[in-house]
């Protein structure tokens, strides 16, 4: 996988249940706007919010509504090895074409643990394994020097990093040059710092409500354009960082509903934000675009 990944919001209906039928039509919306490859059941997915039935019932969604060129990188990580691996063992059955896995959460664990938790990860899962470092939630940033001891390993595809360390996400890219391995950005904010400094493209929140422009990005500085990408970049941050950092999901679906996307409600404890946050994200929106 490469280029620019959608971690896909998943569109609730006012009762709350999943609205399959919405997030066929987001997946279409995205794809026709340039993303490369689709991420549900990630952080911007609500994923932690989901039963196992309907993680695996959206993973099947969005295999069935993405175009056959398009790959499918499924969130599947839990806070243990059992949910992990029924969790991966769902999404290949749907179809999925990697599995994203966060870093164990709740419990605290050393370096030396996750380590090994991968490896049993990656050992017995039917899915090329891509490490995922997202410290807000989790409370763990995954260190270089672990990522290098797993990079080698053969069902270990790659990474996305969400730490916004640009120093740490070139000591990772550094560490795995000489591996097979896809290291992705998950920060919109760095996408072209991060390309600059060798990442295969980012997963995105901003590519929910902005994809063509996040699209953008990748296809400047893929055509050696380095000064347009930056500039791209810049026009931007502050949409992306309301939707993450300020206003999290429910701003992110608040933004997304401005432009007519099928974007839902929220579920709880989630609450919608309020009507000065949706004028502030109206005009955020209005300004990337």
């Amino acid at each position: 996988m490469n280029g620019l990944g959608v971690p896909l919001a998943t569109p609730f209906d006012d009762a709350g249940d999943v609205d399959h039928d919405a997030l066929a039509t987001l997946v279409t919306w995205v794809t026709d706007r340039d993303v490369d490859f689709l991420v549900p059941c990630g952080s911007t997915s609500e994923s932690e919010l989901l039963t196992a039935d309907e993680r695996a019932a959206v993973v099947g969604t969005v295999v069935d509504a993405a175009p056959a060129d398009v790959p499918v990188l499924a969130g599947t990580g839990s806070p243990g090895l059992r949910e992990t691996l029924e969790a991966t063992e769902r999404a290949a059955d749907a179809g999925a074409d990697g599995a994203l896995v966060v870093t164990p959460f709740y419990y605290d664990h050393d370096e030396a643990d996750v380590a090994a938790y991968y490896q049993e990860v990656a050992d017995a899962s039917p899915l090329p394994v891509y490490l995922y470092s997202v410290p807000a939630y989790t409370g763990h940033t995954l260190e270089p020097e672990t990522v290098a001891s797993l990079a080698p390993h053969p069902n270990v595809a790659g990474m996305k990093d969400t730490t916004g360390d640009l120093g740490s996400f070139q000591r990772i890219r550094a560490a795995t040059a000489g591996e097979a391995f896809d290291l992705f950005v998950g920060s919109g904010s760095v996408l072209a710092p991060a390309l600059d400094a060798g990442a295969d493209g980012g997963v995105l929140a901003l590519a929910n409500v902005a994809p063509e422009r996040a699209a953008e990005i990748v296809e400047r500085h893929a055509a050696g354009d380095d000064d347009a990408a930056r500039a791209v970049n810049r026009d931007v941050v502050e949409l992306d960082y309301a939707v993450t950092a300020r206003y999290g999901v429910p701003g992110l679906k608040a933004a997304m509903r401005s432009r007519g996307v099928p974007a839902g409600t929220v579920r709880s404890p989630h609450r919608p934000v309020d009507d000065d946050a949706v004028a502030v994200l109206e005009a955020l929106v209005e300004d990337a675009l």
